[in-house]
């Protein structure tokens, strides 16, 4: 918002921020959610990082028809008229990690996953995967996100000996399983991830070997650079020189605010239909991660997924890119219509149980 108020604002009007602290909080998201609607009346809103907080506000982003942006990777299958869901989905990056990992190390794999929302959802994501490439799950945990301890989980994972796990952990408490990994001697056990290292950075905030061989599918690490020819990372370490990372995250909040200022721009007002009528007929952004599409009929993200792999240096050397859609979106719910904002209101989170025999 400086960079783009420095270059004359949006519309040349300069743009105002209104940055109230929610406290990961979820009730005190609700509550600042109605006041920036109602009294600050902001013309487009990015809030929430997990899940349960995007649920928990989307009933007021509905109910008063709120341009919102949610820019954190996630389960997948939002159809909301208002929400753009902008960072990868797990269709999109387990889709690319899981097949790379099966076709490199073998057929048999073991799921540990968080036990809530995104967690869940993504386990059945891997279920899917693993049936449509023919592959064995050997095992299938699902982890309190209090847990800290997992002894016994590896304990488990070794009798069973996979070719490689799916790891859906979340949180500061999940960490320590990469850790106890590496007191336990696992790291020959290859790990694919669409949460570690891309959001929390831990190949740099734990020691080596601990992240050795974790391959992380995702649309953008800080090591990745700017491929739009411009010095993001340079950029937000001399904004913000106590940074620790540049994460997938803000990556997606950092193009979303320009994809809104061109959409505004475009539209010719901060009138929020005009501008989500603009977004839904789809926009080519110049992210870091490179060229970027919004598909507009589904409010989502055609990303560049990168498979990233951590050495045994926790250095990252990525392997592999592909241009992944929102395919489930796009193709699947509805009886195979999609989910086309253009054409039909809906406020749905859709879940793969609502389409396939799970």
């Amino acid at each position: 918002m400086e960079e783009i108020n420095e270059d004359g604002g949006v519309l040349g009007e300069e743009v105002e921020i209104v940055d109230p602290d929610p406290q990961s909080d979820n009730s005190r998201y609700q509550e600042l959610t109605e006041r920036l609607i109602l009294q600050d009346e902001v013309d487009a809103l990015w809030a929430g990082y997990t899940s349960a907080t995007r649920e928990a506000i989307r009933p007021i982003i509905n109910e008063n028809d709120q341009l919102y942006f949610y820019t954190t990777q996630y389960e997948g299958g939002v159809c909301d008229n208002t929400t753009f869901c902008l960072g990868a989905t797990a269709r999109q990056q387990l889709d690319v990690v899981t097949p790379y990992l099966a076709e490199e190390y073998g057929e048999d794999l073991y799921i540990i996953s968080a036990d809530y929302n995104f967690g869940q959802i993504s386990g059945e994501w891997v279920n899917l995967i693993a049936e449509e490439n023919d592959l064995n799950i050997v095992g299938e945990e699902y982890i309190p996100l209090s847990e800290t301890d997992f002894s016994s989980v590896i304990n488990r994972i070794q009798d069973e000996d996979p070719d490689f796990i799916m790891s859906m952990l979340v949180g500061a408490n999940h960490e320590n399983f990469y850790d106890q990994r590496a007191t336990n001697n696992m790291e020959d056990i290859p790990i694919g991830t669409s949460t570690t290292m891309v959001s929390g950075h831990e190949h740099l905030r734990y020691d080596p070997p601990a992240l050795t061989d974790v391959f992380a599918g995702t649309n953008y690490m800080e090591e990745l650079g700017d491929e739009s020819g411009g010095n993001v990372v340079e950029d937000f370490y001399d904004r913000w020189p106590d940074a620790n990372y540049l994460n997938q995250e803000a990556h997606n909040n950092y193009f979303s605010v320009y994809m809104w200022r061109d959409a505004v721009e475009e539209a010719g007002t901060f009138d929020q239909q005009e501008v989500i009528d603009v977004l839904e007929g789809g926009m080519e952004v110049d992210a870091p991660a490179g060229t970027i599409e919004l598909d507009g009929p589904t409010h989502h993200m055609v990303h560049n997924i990168r498979i990233a792999r951590a050495n045994e240096n926790h250095e990252i050397e990525f392997e592999e890119t592909q241009s992944i859609g929102p395919t489930f979106l796009q193709e699947e719910v509805e009886n195979g219509d999609g989910c086309n904002l253009r054409e039909n209101d809906r406020t749905t989170q859709y879940v793969p149980s609502d389409v396939y025999d799970i």
